[in-house]
């Protein structure tokens, strides 16, 4: 069966049903996929205007009562209240200038509530502190008393590999999930995370590096697929579209 051909001056395309669905899905899979970072990188890009505006705005006073999480993530908040360190755990695996150590984290009774409010606690990370060397748990207790926590509000949990599917091993965990915490303690807890910035009298370190959204990551990924879609393009071209040979007179 002869190959579909037509002539446009001095070239000549040859019609090609196979690879021209081929191509034609290929083209149009990795343009959607360079779109679909693009769009990645545009949320990103809107969430850390967000991110730079709230971070300048007054700080949100959380009380006993119940919060959504939605309301509260990425806001500068404050809060009084009363540090349980009986369920403090130290979250395993956390570099500092490349010093291997842990995260403290430390319920709050939140001061002030009142019937069913009246236990209400927030998780507190309250800073970083090296590991020992023979992997015993460093002494941080927490500050006695009631005082005043302030940070930013974050998410429950930062994932790193786990082994384990206890709900704890002791106070070293890896992972921090809301349920799981609350499984472990029973406590009732606001469904978000205070990072604690400000004095570290107790000795931990709270220099916490500037939130990376990556959206420069979603960019370069975008420009692979648009690079790809258009090497798939020029390559069909090269390979249907070729000079018309000379008519013989």
């Amino acid at each position: 069966m002869p190959v579909p051909a037509f002539d446009f001056g001095p070239l000549r395309y040859e019609l090609r049903w196979f690879t021209t669905i081929l191509a034609v899905a290929g083209v149009a899979l990795t343009f959607a996929l360079g779109q679909w970072q693009t769009g990645r990188a545009a949320h990103k890009q809107a969430l850390q205007q967000r991110l730079d505006e709230l971070s300048q705005a007054p700080a949100l006073v959380i009380a006993a009562t119940p919060l959504p999480a939605e309301e509260v993530l990425l806001r500068r908040v404050t809060v009084r209240g009363t540090f349980d360190d009986r369920y403090t755990v130290f979250l395993d695996n956390r570099i500092y200038k490349h010093q291997p150590g842990y995260y403290v984290a430390t319920p709050l009774r939140i001061s002030g509530g009142q019937g069913s409010a009246a236990g209400q606690h927030v998780l507190v990370n309250r800073g970083w502190v090296a590991a020992n060397p023979d992997r015993s748990l460093p002494r941080v207790p927490a500050p006695a008393g009631e005082l005043q926590v302030e940070g930013i509000a974050l998410e429950y949990s930062e994932r790193f590999l786990e082994l384990s599917t206890k709900i704890a091993d002791g106070q070293v965990w890896q992972n921090l999930g809301l349920e799981r915490y609350r499984q472990a303690t029973k406590l009732e807890l606001q469904p978000f995370v205070i990072q604690q910035d400000g004095a570290a009298a107790d000795g931990l370190v709270r220099d916490w590096p500037r939130p990376d959204l990556k959206r420069n990551t979603h960019l370069a990924y975008a420009f692979q697929w648009y690079a790809l879609s258009l090497a798939i393009l020029i390559y069909y071209l090269v390979t249907h579209v070729k000079r018309r040979p000379p008519i013989q007179s």
